[in-house]
């Protein structure tokens, strides 16, 4: 088939990579604008633009996919299927109306759950067993256009938003071409969604979103540390300062038959919990490898971490450079 592509991120730079390797024929590709970017302000092309140009396709940037223009450009294109992963934009009505097949696109959750910009970071937050991805039809809506085919992932205990971002986007290269061989084959029926998802909508993650609330318990901030990895990256204050959180562990209060260290931590932890003031975000333990923290239900143990202007490092070299002490407050 004749494909224009539009994506922007790295997540969509798998599922070109695919459709140029296939028998289709990438005709286009659109993506957002180049953005200054760092501290110097200089301008970085898309990942998706730089697949595009280093496999010699045209590459369109506009503003706004709803301009005459841009439409006649498209038309003129002539695609046999609009192929949509993470553009950015809202695709209107008019685009939609362009190819035989209609624009079909790459989405990383099992629709309908998580509809939005941000379904990997909130699948992990949220403690889901399962994400996935899904292939849609689309329609004017946001994410509610029928289901085509869909692709489950199992999440790792240890699973990050990083982690599950190339496993989804490996999954949705795979998943579009199946998509587009049983498009052209007629051998798939878009299956309506419901008009109501049973989660609800995975907004885009902002800096702020990553701040930690110490009174949420152990086991959700845990999955906050882990859903924001790498970025925007949890973190809280110490001592006046950022304190990025990379990874973290629970000290389980209810291991029953567990043996050796495990138990060994848990007693202590509870033993530290007592004796020390337990406010949430109240330092309760510290070793020469520990930094524990008090949370609203439970203990975290920090085993990764950053603090401003400072290298990223486990939590033995930071606290060989850096005095914390039992009692100590964190958070503002």
């Amino acid at each position: 088939m004749r494909v224009v592509f539009m994506g922007t991120p790295d997540f969509a730079v798998g599922t070109l990579r695919a459709l140029i390797s296939s028998r289709h024929e990438v005709a286009a590709v659109f993506t957002q604008p180049d953005k200054p970017k760092g501290r110097g302000k200089s301008v970085q092309i898309t990942p998706v633009k730089e697949e595009a140009l280093a496999a010699g396709i045209p590459v369109f940037q506009p503003v706004r996919v709803r301009e005459e223009s841009v439409l006649e450009q498209i038309r003129e294109l002539a695609p046999e299927v609009i192929v949509v992963v993470a553009f950015g934009q809202i695709i209107p009505q008019a685009v939609l109306d362009i190819p035989r097949y209609g624009c079909v696109n790459v989405h990383a959750s099992l629709l309908p759950k998580y509809r939005g910009a941000a379904p990997i970071q909130w699948a992990v937050i949220n403690g889901e067993e399962f994400s996935g991805v899904t292939t849609m039809q689309m329609d004017a809506g946001l994410d509610t256009g029928d289901m085509l085919l869909t692709e489950k992932v199992a999440l790792a205990p240890d699973e990050t938003g990083g982690s599950l971002f190339n496993k989804l986007s490996v999954t949705g290269a795979q998943l579009l071409l199946k998509t587009m061989d049983a498009l052209e084959n007629g051998s798939v029926t878009p299956q309506p969604q419901p008009a109501e998802s049973p989660t609800a909508y995975a907004a885009m993650l902002k800096k702020t979103d990553g701040e930690i609330d110490w009174s949420r318990s152990a086991a959700e901030i845990e999955r906050l540390v882990r859903g924001l990895n790498p970025w925007p990256s949890a973190y809280t204050h110490l001592n006046g300062k950022t304190l990025k959180i990379w990874r973290a562990e629970l000290y389980e209060k209810d291991g029953d038959g567990a043996s050796g260290e495990a138990d060994e931590k848990r007693t202590a932890a509870e033993k530290a919990e007592k004796e020390m003031c337990t406010a949430p975000g109240t330092v309760v333990k510290v070793t020469k490898s520990e930094l524990c923290v008090q949370t609203g239900d439970g203990v975290l143990s920090l085993t990764e971490v950053q603090l401003e202007g400072k290298k990223r490092m486990d939590t033995a070299a930071f606290l060989r450079g850096f005095s914390v002490a039992e009692g100590a407050r964190l958070g503002n």
